[in-house]
């Protein structure tokens, strides 16, 4: 596998293609440090169908990173959406998903190779990198996913959580 999986990519309006948006985020406080990952799904005329958050215990933010988008992907999967395109604050991520960078890390590497499993079930792929200020929502469940699991807020979080 060469790790590409964007060569055979179409062009075009992802909307009028039935491309499916996620935004996904993952953090760690420290790193590693209570860690969780913060999701939304947009269908294809833009409206919200899919919120996920978890909190991942003690982790690095790279891992969290990398739960965000296999929530995603998974999501995809098991919701019958065909085509997904990705956007992530992480540009190691990205980078690596499009082959750019070489996943170095042990603990990261069954991750990339399951996220790359999963991404080439879909019909169609694709994975953008956005600043910070373009991933907000995502971000805000990763926060919450994070406070939830520190027990700073009421709720506890036991797996991943849909909203």
């Amino acid at each position: 596998m060469s790790g590409n999986l964007f060569e055979n990519e179409p062009a075009g309006n992802s909307a009028a293609g039935g491309w499916f948006t996620a935004h996904c985020d993952g953090g760690s406080r420290g790193n590693p440090g209570p860690a969780g990952y913060g999701a939304v799904i947009e269908n294809p005329e833009g409206r919200v169908v899919a919120r996920l958050s978890e909190y991942l215990g003690r982790q690095t933010n790279n891992y969290a990173e990398y739960k965000g988008l296999l929530s995603v992907l998974e999501w995809a999967l098991a919701n019958g959406a065909t085509r997904l395109k990705v956007v992530s604050d992480s540009e190691l991520m990205v980078r690596q998903m499009k082959g750019r960078y070489k996943v170095k890390s042990p603990g990261l590497l069954p991750l990339w190779q399951e996220a790359q499993r999963l991404a080439l079930k879909l019909k169609g792929f694709d994975m953008r990198h956005t600043l910070r200020g373009g991933n907000k929502e995502a971000d805000r469940l990763a926060n919450a996913a994070m406070d939830e699991g520190m027990g700073t807020r009421d709720q506890g979080s036991e797996g991943p959580r849909k909203l």
